[in-house]
């Protein structure tokens, strides 16, 4: 399984890491920037020490026949090594790499001097190494003129490194931890503003752990940062979602136990008097049978508005055409209406709506079966669907006797039958929810001709597919 980040160590490491990728190159660069300081210090020193070389010198001759004289004292360098740490080492040469003074040992000078050039001289630095050891060489080519010729020389000054790699590890060292100092400042700062700023939610975690269990109230945080908030809201939001569904379990558990409990009732009375004797036989299975008939109806009825919720928490509805659905239902129900020998019309056109199909069907199920429940024998039934631009329309004109003005309120209301003893007062109710949860409407009209009811209009509209959100 695996381990869930913390936030604190992820937005410490995403400051932290950053910060200190960029210390660390500050530092490489500052060094190499030092470095290069020191180097051209120190480079400085070696050309003082070239000229210096170079004024002692003396030619006899011109150009080519010039011989060049030189005496240097090893002092005249001294005045040039710093504590004692490095070692300086020369050589005088003329064009042709014959060597005039100096240390034999140390290699003439075979390159160029460069294009460009910061020193007002003629001279070049190179690193090479000199009896074992690395060294740093200035090269300067020195004209020599004195009143019995004149000529070029070529002075090197040789000087070892271990001062200016002692100062390079001081410079690394000093920078270093300062640099270390300022990460550490950082890490500090961002250990105390990620403290203050995970915070609430530390609080609200703290809070929702000491809840009671079945506490769905919403998450109460006004000190929480701003992007804190779309997660609270969207919390909120399914813990209201969840108390909903609940608030209906808990309803669909009640209202089953309290409707169910009756037809029990009635079942148990009537098999104890089959029992006893008091009715036939025959007389006691079929007011049995009518009883357990009346207790499915109720059961599938609840079963249905259940679904209902159930479907609705689940977004995965696909586009379906009314009109079919309407269809189909009408020839799955057409053995009641040749009972009641219905004179039966259907009109339908394709009305595209975005919805689970078993709501469709459950819908015109239930409206469809009232609907040739309460029209006599012999009566008129006609289903419409038609659609405009924007919505669908299902209309069922029964020639049944209507509904009262003062049932009308309550009829969508469950266990509200209008005949208490045909119904259960839930197919309407199941028909409501399911507009509802598609965001349509349905009406019921009594309609009326010369003062008289002539039958009972149904209007179930929905939004057509692409007008759904």
């Amino acid at each position: 399984m695996r381990r869930a980040v913390s936030l604190r160590l992820y937005l410490l490491l995403g400051i932290l890491l950053p910060v200190g990728l960029f210390v660390l190159v500050n530092a490489v660069s500052l060094y190499r920037q030092t470095l290069g300081a020191v180097n051209t210090a120190y480079d400085r020193t070696l050309l003082a020490s070239a000229k210096s070389i170079g004024e002692l010198l003396d030619v006899r001759g011109y150009d080519e026949a010039a011989e060049l004289r030189v005496t240097v004292p090893y002092a005249a360098l001294e005045a040039f090594e710093a504590d004692n740490q490095s070692r300086m080492f020369y050589r005088v040469s003329t064009l042709g790499g014959e060597m005039v003074s100096g240390f034999g040992e140390l290699p003439f000078w075979r390159g160029t001097l460069p294009d460009r050039n910061t020193y007002a001289a003629l001279v070049d630095f190179y690193d090479d190494s000199f009896r074992g050891e690395p060294v740093r060489i200035a090269v300067l080519l020195q004209p020599v003129a004195s009143a019995n010729g004149r000529g070029m020389a070529v002075v090197q000054v040789a000087e070892t490194l271990e001062l200016r790699q002692t100062l390079t590890r001081k410079i690394l060292i000093d920078t270093l931890w300062r640099q270390a100092v300022l990460v550490a400042v950082i890490a500090l700062v961002a250990v105390i503003v990620v403290q203050r700023a995970t915070r609430p939610v530390r609080r609200v975690s703290e809070e929702l752990q000491a809840r009671a269990e079945g506490d769905l109230t919403p998450i109460s945080a006004a000190d929480a940062p701003r992007e804190l908030l779309p997660l609270l809201d969207a919390t909120n939001h399914v813990m209201t979602r969840l108390q909903h569904l609940l608030d209906n379990q808990k309803r669909f558990v009640r209202d089953t136990s309290h409707q169910l409990r009756t037809p029990l009732a009635v079942l148990k009375t009537q098999v104890q008097s089959a029992l006893r004797g008091d009715v036939e036989p025959r007389q006691a299975l079929l007011e049995i049978s009518d009883t357990v008939e009346r207790a499915t109806v109720l059961a599938n009825q609840m079963l249905s508005l259940a679904k209902v919720e159930q479907l609705r928490q689940q977004p995965d509805a696909s586009v379906n055409d009314f009109a079919e659905v309407v269809r189909s239902v009408a020839l799955e129900l057409s053995p009641l209406i040749a009972d009641k020998d219905l004179d039966f019309d259907i009109d339908t056109m394709s009305a595209p709506v975005r919805s689970h199909e078993w709501m469709l069907r459950e819908l015109t199920r239930n409206l469809l079966h009232n609907a040739i429940k309460h029209s006599p024998d012999g009566g008129a039934l006609s289903v419409r669907v038609i659609a405009d631009a924007n919505s669908v329309a299902l209309t069922l004109a029964d020639s049944g006797p209507g509904i009262p003005a003062e049932l009308r309120p309550r009829l969508f209301q469950p266990f509200s039958p209008g005949n208490a003893r045909s119904g259960s007062g839930l197919g309407l109710a199941i028909c409501n929810e399911i507009v509802r949860v598609l965001g349509g409407t349905i009406s019921l009209d009594n309609r009326e001709a010369h003062g008289r009811c002539e039958g009972l209009d149904t209007t179930v509209r929905l939004p057509l597919a692409e007008n759904q959100a």
